[in-house]
């Protein structure tokens, strides 16, 4: 079983979001670049090979999911209604997926970069 290190998770999450808005003003539709980004990072710092690094990426994608998911049910509830509430879960579904999928190939090459 892996120990889940909160740390590296956490400032891989919040280097995700800053850097998420960041690359979106510049490169709209891009801020993928910066998941991947923070899943290296975090990857790279908690150490214990390919595993722990994918596992602790796709921990980082799952959680940034969750959030740009409960936002875009937020804002689609508020514009669109129950439609759009529908539509953010579906969203949801979809970003957890893709950003945990990310995640872990992000992690897998952080834990390459560092050797392990």
């Amino acid at each position: 079983m892996v120990e889940v290190k909160w740390t590296p998770v956490i400032i891989g999450l919040v280097i995700a979001i800053i850097l998420g808005l960041i690359i979106d003003m510049i490169l709209p539709g891009w801020s993928i670049i910066a998941y991947l980004i923070a899943t290296i990072y975090v990857g790279y710092t908690v150490g214990g090979g390919y595993t722990n690094g994918a596992i602790h990426g796709a921990l980082v994608g799952v959680v940034a999911g969750i959030i740009a998911g409960i936002i875009l049910m937020i804002i689609g509830g508020a514009v669109a209604g129950l439609v759009g509430v529908g539509a953010g879960i579906l969203a949801l579904i979809i970003a957890i997926i893709v950003e945990a999928i990310i995640g872990a190939i992000g992690g897998a090459i952080g834990a390459a970069i560092k050797g392990e």
